[in-house]
């Protein structure tokens, strides 16, 4: 790098820790020269990705909540690169990005090579099958927009045919199997029994939405929320319970097709709907990443700096980085992949890459676990408040535990829009309740 040039930042992946530690930046870098930051990833927009289990059951609107990354890069001083990671050359400190086409295959981007002196992946996770046999094929796996989008046309699909089944003396209803009983399945399982509830008030005329409407959870752990503290997990099945909403658990799966789940215990779940929440990992690509180290999941192993053991030009967090947690108190524990643990990385982050411009030792990170919310519905949320501060021992549920899984999501947005922009969104939603439907019905 010539001298008067400013410091080139490449973060890739803009989701819950990209985008804010873009934000962050280029605000406090960016902006004053200080710094080139730029942001890169395979969509055009953004979406909180614990919203997901909402855009899939109806109740939100992704086109509504997206965000264009080039606006953000507007306000907030960074440039935005669209595209997939496609080689590294750490030698060169060159990042190459693939061809970007759009949905009829014409080219809409080339391939580009951008030029680092620090690189920061946080491309967080995508579903991990464990090889299970029919997976690909006849689940929806709920890690993109698009697939999101996707089961609820589905479901609003297999809802009209069981409506017109019934209008014609012939009930069949309708059959979800959600495998896996973590935060996505069990907050898609609550979402689903109370969205579809309101879409039978938009015209479903014959169908009793709460009888002919069947949940199964399937769980291969003997408890839902297996990496939450056990009194979460029982007020969240009880909660189940009272939706109507059967939980499975100790049955892992063996197979998935057209007809439906497979058990290793000869179990038969039919389903018309099928959606895999059993497990993450971090891309595959990582694993061949100009000789980084990866570990367990194809995460890259990080110090407690979050640079990676064999560059330390290069940093990752977020769910795809490996990081030590020594206030766990066990051999090799690791950081858990959740979005606060991210949140507090990219903040981190932030003051390791001024301390980075001024030739300062960099921050190590401390995992603080602030408690864990699972939301079951529009008025219902179940969790712990302030985690490991109180000993875990804190539960909160009902429509207080709702109110404040709902200002997760206003902290994220007030990090990338600023407060005065939530207070203004908020606002503008509020008074437009009264003319748009409740839930999405197309």
């Amino acid at each position: 790098m010539s001298a008067g040039t400013p410091h080139r930042i490449v973060i890739v992946g803009g989701g819950a820790g990209g985008l804010p530690l873009a934000s962050r930046l280029g605000d406090k870098l960016g902006r004053r020269g200080r710094a080139q930051v730029t942001l890169v990833d395979r969509n055009g927009r953004h979406l909180w990705k614990p919203l997901l289990h909402e855009v899939a059951a109806g109740r939100l609107d992704a086109d509504v909540h997206g965000i264009d990354y080039l606006a953000l890069a507007y306000w907030h001083y960074f440039r935005f690169r669209q595209g997939t990671v496609a080689a590294l050359d750490r030698a060169r400190h060159e990042l190459t990005l693939d061809a970007v086409r759009d949905e009829d295959g014409e080219l809409t981007l080339p391939r580009r090579v951008l030029r680092y002196d620090t690189l920061i992946f946080c491309v967080g996770s995508v579903s991990n099958d464990f090889g299970v046999a029919g997976v690909a094929q006849h689940a929806i796996s709920l890690e993109t927009p698009e697939e999101a989008e996707r089961f609820h046309r589905h479901l609003l699909a297999a809802c009209v045919r069981a409506d017109d089944a019934a209008a014609s003396g012939h009930p069949t209803g309708v059959d979800i199997v959600i495998i896996g009983a973590g935060a996505t399945g069990v907050e898609l399982a609550a979402e689903i029994r109370q969205t579809t509830h309101v879409h039978a008030t938009y015209g479903l005329e014959h169908l009793d939405t709460r009888k002919d409407v069947r949940l199964i959870v399937v769980e291969a752990a003997e408890r839902i929320l297996p990496p939450l503290p056990e009194h979460i997990a029982k007020a969240a099945t009880d909660l189940l319970g009272k939706l109507n909403v059967q939980v499975r658990t100790g049955e892992r799966v063996t197979s998935v097709d057209e007809t439906g789940v497979s058990t290793a215990s000869g179990a038969l779940y039919r389903a018309d709907l099928v959606v895999w929440a059993a497990g993450i990992k971090a891309p595959e690509w990582l694993r061949n990443l100009d000789g980084l180290e990866t570990g367990r999941g194809d995460q890259l192993v990080v110090t407690l700096a979050l640079q990676t053991t064999r560059d330390p030009d290069i940093f990752a967090f977020g769910d795809c980085a490996a990081c030590p947690w020594p206030e766990a108190g066990r051999a090799g524990a690791q950081v858990p992949p959740r979005a606060q643990a991210a949140r507090q990385q990219a903040m981190l982050l932030v003051k390791s890459m001024r301390a980075r411009l001024d030739g300062k030792p960099l921050p190590e990170f401390h995992f603080r676990d602030l408690g864990s919310l699972v939301s079951l519905g529009e008025l219902s949320a179940v969790g712990t408040l302030m985690g490991r501060l109180v000993g875990g021992s804190l539960l909160i549920q009902g429509l207080i535990a709702r109110w404040m899984y709902a200002s997760l999501y206003k902290m994220h947005q007030a990090a990338i829009l600023g407060y005065l922009g939530v207070a203004l969104d908020t606002v503008g939603r509020f008074l437009r309740r009264h003319t748009e439907p409740r839930v999405k019905l197309h």
